[in-house]
């Protein structure tokens, strides 16, 4: 599976996103437990979404430039659940604001299942 290494995207609630625009940075529970920020790319969000927010409508992608990145990006194994081959983004270091392109509400369809994300205003 080929990896699109120039979009990623990054989930969390409206709370969370309002929080990180203030501090300049996210700092997600992750990156004190793990190490690390879970990213995806726009085609595989939907996953985590659906594992870890189901039916949530206070959700919001973040659309991110890799290039403004403080820190080491690795592609590695999500859950077992997901396909073996599939590899996530996961940055070793917190997400700085200045990377976030765009942030965009993330809702689920009528039966609270997300979808693949897409930009607004990017055909």
């Amino acid at each position: 599976m080929t990896s699109d290494t120039h979009t990623l995207v990054h989930l969390c609630s409206s709370q969370e996103w309002d929080q990180a625009r203030r501090a300049g940075e996210r700092r997600p529970p992750s990156l004190a437990e793990e190490g690390f920020v879970h990213l995806s790319t726009r085609e595989q969000v939907h996953l985590p979404a659906n594992r870890l927010f189901a039916g949530r409508e206070d959700m919001v992608v973040l659309w991110l430039d890799p290039t403004a990145f403080t820190g080491e990006v690795k592609w590695e194994s999500g859950v077992p659940s997901d396909p073996s081959s599939m590899r996530f983004p996961h940055l070793y270091a917190p997400l700085p604001v200045a990377a976030v392109l765009a942030a965009q509400p993330y809702l689920p369809d009528s039966d609270g299942v997300f979808g693949t994300p897409r930009r607004e205003g990017v055909a």
